[in-house]
């Protein structure tokens, strides 16, 4: 059943990641994804992708370890914002409003149970090419930047956490969106893909063994086709980039992934994410069972056992 609430958020707008090699990690984001460098301000760098709309979708931030500092929902609307932020203080995980980075408008943060940090806004800041920037393709935010994997866009972002059900709850009941796959063992959710607009997926949260909270899986960046994620896992290779799976692709949203690690230990997946909108009004959450996970991937490929058991910070990162 899908209700206004459901499309009250636009899609996710960027991730903070962080990083005890910002300079290791600038270096990965720019040479080896193909990434720009937006601004600088203190200890963060932030960045986008050739086709990001916004001003940046990437900040990087110097830090003790690995992990996630924060993420961020754009709203559809000023009133959309405003409507997710009297719900969001009614919860008592309201932080409240501060001022946007980067030139974007006012913007509310907040914590998912798991304790993730977000922020919700809607006036943002758009970015403009200049004549050195610019792409011959009007329609395109920026030319091809012929460099490393040619990352397009931000697409989505993994979480980890604890209690599922709690997760899942307040994301549909508070802030919006459709579960369009979920995975269920034994009655018991143990992955939840969130989807806000015609994209199957910009957030997915999966179980945590580790006893810890809030904790991050990976950020994806798209590329344009199949050939393209091949590439990449040339453009790793030649660079000494550890690869822990892939290329291959997932039964779960069908994306075809690669998976690696940036210099300061967080997992990034390149991917062509193209396989699936969903455009049915009534579309029914599909649901997958052990059995079915236990296959592997769409054409085999077993899970690597730290796609299940790693994430950022590690557990002896925080001792």
């Amino acid at each position: 059943m899908i209700d206004n609430l459901t499309w009250e958020l636009a899609h996710l707008a960027h991730v903070e990641l962080l990083t005890p090699k910002l300079d290791e990690s600038i270096r990965f984001f720019t040479e080896i994804l193909g990434m720009s460098i937006a601004e600088t301000a203190g200890d963060s760098a932030y960045l986008r992708a050739y086709d990001d709309y916004e001003h940046y979708t990437l900040k990087l931030t110097a830090h003790k370890h690995a992990g996630i500092g924060h993420f961020a929902w754009r709203t559809r609307s000023r009133e959309a914002l405003e409507r997710r932020v009297r719900a969001l203080e009614a919860t008592k995980l309201g932080i409240g409003w501060c001022e946007g980075e980067c030139g974007y408008g006012d913007t509310y943060r907040f914590r998912y149970p798991d304790g993730h940090l977000c922020e919700i806004y809607f006036d943002t800041r758009k970015f403009k090419a200049d004549e050195h920037n610019k792409s011959a393709l009007k329609n395109t935010a920026s030319k091809y930047p012929g460099r490393g994997m040619n990352v397009r866009r931000i697409d989505h972002l993994n979480l980890l956490a604890k209690d599922i059900v709690a997760f899942r709850n307040f994301q549909f009941g508070v802030l919006g969106g459709r579960m369009t796959e979920t995975i269920i063992f034994d009655g018991e959710p143990k992955g939840v893909w969130v989807s806000v607009n015609s994209k199957s997926y910009d957030l997915a949260i999966t179980e945590d063994h580790s006893g810890l909270s809030g904790r991050f899986h990976h950020l994806t960046y798209a590329v344009n086709s199949r050939e393209e994620v091949l590439l990449a896992a040339d453009v790793a290779l030649e660079n000494g980039v550890f690869i822990e799976t892939g290329p291959h692709k997932h039964a779960i949203q069908q994306t075809f992934f690669l998976y690696l690690y940036e210099p300061g230990g967080n997992r990034i997946e390149i991917a062509n994410p193209t396989a699936r909108l969903v455009l049915d009004p009534d579309y029914e959450t599909i649901v997958w069972n052990k059995e079915e996970r236990l296959k592997g991937q769409a054409w085999g490929l077993k899970t690597v056992e730290s796609f299940h058991t790693r994430g950022t910070p590690m557990p002896d990162e925080l001792l």
